[in-house]
């Protein structure tokens, strides 16, 4: 072939393929071009198209086969930073490299890299010296290489803008999700002559499976919970929304928080299968008798901070739900909260968070802030908390959810 029928026959190349990406073409239709222009224009009789799509893949096969796995192209050809031909390839390190490709009839290895990061590997054999014109060959493969590296970006193009697309549908459901979960929160708490409530919820992704509620049973009953499922995201959360459905239903028909608890890790383990647990703290606090019942259920104990500035904590209760088939002994807690006293609920995304030193903020450090707090309204208290989290934390990203309910009974 002259050297001027062989100007032609590639611009006339570059002309299809970029007329093609222009038109949208499918990804299938486009590696037919790019193997019709290679076989026929350009006489190239073996080749191989590996593409990192997630993970090493053969895009295109013709005249061998595609013998190698991910593992040997990771070993094999991300060394190759450029063309290299296999009767001229380096010594030392790379000769196990070039016995490994001759031996699956490779001439020529063309890598196509984006900055650092590799995108392809085309394997190319038995190529046509004289129809190309003796001499050339460099100059021919280069202009693989420029073929090679159009389609290939135009094919990871087409996957980033799906990819794109698929991200913001994504992001989109989990917005729609976010607000519904939020949405099964509590939107009015007390704030009266008996209770002043506020709460506070903090996902680690933007759903998640910490859960927090106040429900007025009657006259003289209310109830709270505060409650943590293992794990995090979308899962955690669509067992949280099942739980708290139980929890409301349980609540308004079973009088014994012993007989609740065990009811709702029966619903856990018939949901969970044993693949999740979820970690409970429920009340029942009478206005009148001022009598506060209580069950623990694995749950990172509440603190009571008292009027003289001293702190227990509610820690009586079971193990936590779903991790036992059956909760036989299940024991309440009954205390006698005297007037003027803070209840603070909160998650393990609390107390757990570390610093840049790998040092948790802890539940010493809680019970100080809560003291300092004592006589600041409960939605202050609940900032303080947050603020001081995220002030110990430093660079370091929230390791899980952090949920917090305080209370300060009258």
């Amino acid at each position: 072939m002259s050297k001027s029928k062989l100007l032609e026959v590639k611009l006339a190349s570059l002309l299809e393929v970029t007329k093609a990406i222009n038109s949208n073409t499918k990804t299938p239709e486009l590696l037919k071009i790019y193997e019709s222009v290679l076989r026929h224009q350009l006489n190239v009789g073996k080749l191989v198209l590996y593409a990192n799509d997630g993970g090493w893949k053969c895009l295109l096969k013709f005249g061998m086969e595609a013998t190698f796995n991910p593992e040997e192209i990771e070993r094999y050809l991300l060394p190759l930073k450029d063309i290299t031909l296999m009767d001229s390839a380096p010594t030392g390190e790379f000769v196990p490299i070039q016995k490994a490709l001759q031996q699956n009839n490779v001439e020529v290895v063309i890598p196509v890299f984006h900055k650092d990061q590799p995108l392809a590997f085309a394997l190319v054999g038995d190529i046509d010296e004289e129809q190309l014109g003796v001499g050339a060959s460099v100059k021919h493969l280069n202009f693989i290489q420029t073929l090679t590296n159009i389609l290939v970006v135009a094919i990871e193009n087409k996957r980033l803008a799906k990819e794109g697309i698929r991200q913001a549908e994504m992001k989109k459901e989990m917005e729609v999700a976010s607000q519904m979960q939020h949405m099964l929160f509590p939107s009015d708490l007390p704030n009266d002559a008996q209770l002043e409530m506020d709460a506070l919820y903090i996902a680690h992704q933007q759903i998640g499976g910490d859960y927090y509620d106040f429900v007025r049973i009657n006259e003289q009953e209310v109830a709270l919970c505060m409650a943590d499922v293992s794990g995090k995201g979308v899962s955690a959360a669509l067992l949280m929304s099942n739980f708290q459905a139980n929890m409301r239903i349980l609540l308004s028909r079973t009088d014994s928080l012993a007989d609740l608890v065990r009811e709702l890790n029966d619903k856990v383990n018939d949901t969970a299968k044993g693949e999740r647990f979820i970690t409970l703290f429920v009340a029942k606090y009478n206005v009148v008798t001022k009598i506060f019942t209580y069950v623990n259920a694995g749950h990172n104990p509440p603190l009571v901070l008292s009027k003289d500035g001293s702190i227990s904590t509610l820690k009586i209760g079971c193990t936590g739900l779903g991790m036992l088939e059956d909760l036989r002994k299940v024991k309440e807690g009954v205390v006698s909260i005297e007037p003027g006293a803070v209840l603070l609920c909160y998650t393990d995304g609390v107390v757990e968070q570390e610093n840049e030193a790998e040092e948790e903020f802890g539940v010493k450090r809680l019970k100080e802030l809560l003291q300092s707090k004592a006589k600041a309204k409960v939605k202050d208290i609940n900032t303080s908390i947050i603020e001081s989290v995220k002030e110990h934390k430093g660079a370091k990203t929230y390791v899980d959810d952090i949920a917090l309910l305080t209370c300060r009974i009258f």
